[in-house]
């Protein structure tokens, strides 16, 4: 470890080549080197102790933080996939963090804050008094012409509560050295979690350096945050909500992770409903209410009643639950037309009349077109300055994600040049931000990269609170146009040295009085109906790659095709996988890809290493799939049958036992009792194919426990009652039956003495038809009707617990 003296030791001191060939451009602002070519004071211990690194040592470092990321499942969604539009990116962490000095932090953080209030204010006054556009200070037009100012909202702003209280401010550094604002981020502003997993992993590759160099910490801001909203539910001790737009969203993983992280709910607009101006969680025990929702969606889909109509991610009524008071929104809905980007021409008058000073961190220079004047110097200018939409975009046929350009656009569309050429109010111009450039690791060497930072502040009772550090996006290359996430950005940690030994925070507050164990509130029913349709697809998933190592297997041992592999052949057809007459691995995607995007879903539900492994079956899949010569479909089967039963250990293991767990045990329970219904009945039947007992036994991993139970030699009766009846077999029909009752009997809604409900009574008929049966009676007709039983159970179950109506259709089904 190295001491102190050491640490600060000039990089020219240490021995090593890690700056030769280092050139920022010439004309802009290098984070690293001052204009002497020497390193600036506060990079000097972290580059001092990479230069003592071996580059095998770095890559170890390095390869640690990229483990982390992978291990923790942390990614990013691409749009523009070739398949559906889109599709997900390992998080693309790079290195060194950027390190801002503790002197200039303070400064900034002051203008920071400043900026926060200054924005809480306008927003404030927008949707309140409207004085600015009385006084002539904001003219009329940007209000008017929004489609981020929401009409019945309009007067939100006059019950004197903060509408914001979560915000982002993008900055970058000009050739000068200063910050400039180059736009703020108020609807949903995204990037706090994924620069807390840049902490951890940067903390697990460097824990030497961010423990010497005394980094702050940014636990507290959450910390602070989370009391914050929990202090806004009128002291009712009601569950505070993260509200996400569903698992499309570009940023979806962290809404997940913030929402496990702080303890949320992990709530979609569905999960809604409100009731009168109450809003409720539709929870699988029955509706209960919710009071306070961290809104990560946009405005004008949250609502379809009153917003956007076409929004089928919103929960109907909840502007006016909104306009009762009866549900806290961070932020408010609205609150992204401070994104607006014609606001910041005129910020400058906005300040001096809402704080009677001038801001402390200027804007990028901006003209707003919808006047003559400006619109006529833009005109001139507009081949050295970047044309822009002077609002944000109105609502269209899909959710409209958050802007990530940066307003350094070279060129502009023929759209804007024609809005500029009419009356202009659509259009601004604004001046080409030059980014300042960073070192960041490149092929093992630190080269200069234009990047821009993002700070977060959060309103508690007390003002604003700014987290020490932020998110910082540095370009794939010298372009600073690919600095976004969307263009193949990559994201580095953000360091703010201390002058004093950092205090360890957690979010897992020590208690010092006694407490009470508490048992988990019931799940929303969105997410017990992925559970449980999770359950069924990694049974499904189980079930099909066990016939197709069946199948390939005897035709890999020279086995001519019969009426075994004709029956394999069509129920794996049924299940979707063609195995005569395609690759079957092609349908084992499918399936593993149900899996796999089910569990994306309910991240937040259960552990990132069940969620890994399914990954990694679709990893698996796909690797072999993309070989340039056919593999051993065997060996592939018998690869994701090893990772699906770890899958299933982890979740038995590593999920808590309660009603959550329950739904994903039921959804497996019940479809592998079907499954092997419908397998015993093709194999087993009264024209038992040759090799179906054999067989049958293969498909319910059953050969070693037959020979204990029974003699060696096969026989139908035995078989059958193994794989069907026999209790305490964990493979059989009736052991998956036995356990679908026990789970139910626990399951919200069920109390012994009433009357039962559809679903009891079809399931405890089938325990009672397969606890009285005789081998003898396991006829295929009789297993059909299992099957089809088990089917039944499963409509029922969906019935009642996930479905609007939960009484609906219960009659029908159980008159089936």
């Amino acid at each position: 470890m190295p001491d102190t003296k050491t640490l600060e030791a000039p990089p020219r001191a240490v021995p090593g080549d890690l700056l030769r060939g280092y050139a920022p451009p010439t004309g802009v602002y290098d984070e690293m080197r001052g204009p002497d070519g020497q390193v600036r004071p506060h990079y000097r211990p972290l580059i001092a102790a990479l230069a003592r690194m071996s580059e095998a040592e770095r890559a170890r470092r390095f390869g640690s933080a990229a483990q982390y990321l992978r291990e923790a499942g942390v990614f990013y969604q691409v749009y523009g996939g070739a398949d559906d539009g889109r599709h997900t990116r390992d998080w693309p962490l790079a290195h060194p963090p950027l390190i801002i000095g503790a002197s200039e932090w303070a400064q900034l953080e002051a203008g920071l804050v400043q900026r926060a209030e200054f924005l809480e204010r306008l927003i404030g006054d927008l949707y309140g008094e409207r004085r600015l556009v009385r006084d002539g200070v904001l003219p009329p037009a940007i209000l008017g012409r929004n489609p981020e100012f929401l009409r019945p909202l309009a007067d939100q702003g006059r019950s004197g509560q903060p509408l914001i209280r979560f915000i982002a401010v993008d900055l970058g550094r000009g050739p000068d050295g200063r910050w400039w604002v180059l736009g703020d981020r108020t609807q949903a502003p995204s990037g706090a979690g994924f620069a807390l997993e840049n902490r951890v992993a940067t903390s697990r590759a460097f824990p030497d350096l961010t423990r010497d160099l005394k980094i702050q910490r940014i636990a507290g801001f959450f910390q602070k945050f989370r009391e914050t909203l929990y202090g806004l539910d009128d002291a009712r001790g009601l569950r505070v909500a993260l509200l996400t737009p569903g698992p499309h969203n570009e940023t979806y993983f962290e809404h997940a992770y913030l929402a496990r992280y702080l303890g949320f709910l992990l709530l979609e607009g569905g999960d809604l409903a409100v009731h009168g101006s109450s809003v409720e969680v539709r929870t699988v025990d029955g509706s209960k209410p919710i009071r306070v929702l961290w809104r990560r969606l946009d405005s004008d889909f949250a609502d379809p009643l009153e917003l956007f109509p076409r929004s089928r991610i919103g929960t109907p009524g909840l502007v006016r639950a909104v306009r009762a008071g009866a549900v806290e929104l961070v932020n408010a809905l609205g609150s992204g037309i401070l994104e607006t980007r014609a606001l910041l021409a005129f910020q400058p008058a906005l300040a001096r009349a809402l704080l009677g000073e001038e801001l402390k961190l200027p804007t990028v220079a901006t003209w707003w077109c919808g006047q003559e004047a400006e619109r006529a110097y833009v005109s001139e200018r507009r081949d050295r300055l970047s044309l822009a939409a002077a609002f944000p975009p109105a609502s269209g046929g899909g959710e409209r994600r958050q802007p990530l350009d940066l307003g350094i656009r070279r060129s502009a569309s023929d759209r804007l040049l024609d809005e500029l050429a009419g009356d202009g109010v659509n259009v601004v111009g604004q001046e080409i931000v030059g980014l300042s450039t960073a070192p960041v690791f490149v092929e093992g060497r630190l080269q200069a990269r234009p990047v821009t930072l993002r700070v977060f502040l959060a309103r508690g009772e007390d003002g604003w609170r700014v987290m020490p550090g932020g998110f910082a996006r540095v370009s794939s290359s010298r372009d600073p146009l690919a600095v976004s996430m969307q263009s193949g950005g990559h994201s580095v940690d953000v360091w703010v040295p201390s002058e004093r030994e950092e205090r360890q925070v957690s979010l897992l507050t020590e208690r010092r009085a006694g407490f009470a164990r508490r048992l988990p509130s019931a799940p929303p029913a969105r997410a017990a109906d992925n559970l449980f349709w999770l359950g069924r697809y990694v049974e499904r998933a189980e079930a099909a790659t066990r016939l197709v190592r069946l199948h390939a297997a005897r035709l890999a041992e020279g086995e001519r095709a019969g009426a075994l592999e004709a029956a394999v052949g069509e129920l794996l057809a049924e299940i979707g996988v063609e195995a005569m007459v395609g690759d079957a691995s092609g349908g084992l995607l499918e399936l593993a890809g149900q899996a796999f995007a089910t569990a994306s879903r309910i991240r937040d539900r259960f552990s990132p290493d069940g969620w890994r492994v399914l990954s990694e079956v679709v990893d698996m899949i796909e690797a072999y799939r993309a070989a340039p010569e056919p593999g051993d479909l065997v060996g592939l089967a018998s690869g994701v049958l090893t990772r699906l039963a770890g899958f299933a250990g982890l979740v038995h293991d590593n999920m808590y036992q309660f009603t959550g767990w329950r739904f994903l045990q039921c959804g497996r329970r019940v479809e592998r009792a079907q499954n092997t219904a419908l397998v015993a009945a093709a194999l087993a039947s009264n024209r038992i194919p040759e090799g179906g007992l054999e067989a049958l036994l293969e498909f319910t991993d059953s050969r070693v426990t037959y020979r204990r139970r029974y003699s060696v030699d096969l026989s139908r009766s035995t078989v059958l009652d193994l794989v069907a009846l026999d209790p305490l077999n964990p493979r059989s029909v009736a052991f998956q039956v036995n356990a679908i009752k026990a789970l139910l009997d626990e399951l919200p809604g069920m109390r012994r003495g009433e009357a039962p409900d559809p679903l009891f009574r079809r399931t405890a008929r089938l325990q009672v038809r397969l606890a009285t049966g005789d081998a003898d009676e396991v006829t295929e007709a009789f297993l059909t009707r299992v099957a089809s039983d088990c089917g039944a159970i499963s409509d029922l179950l969906s019935q009642r617990y996930f479905a609007a109506a939960p009484q609906q259709g219960f009659e029908r089904l159980e008159a089936e």
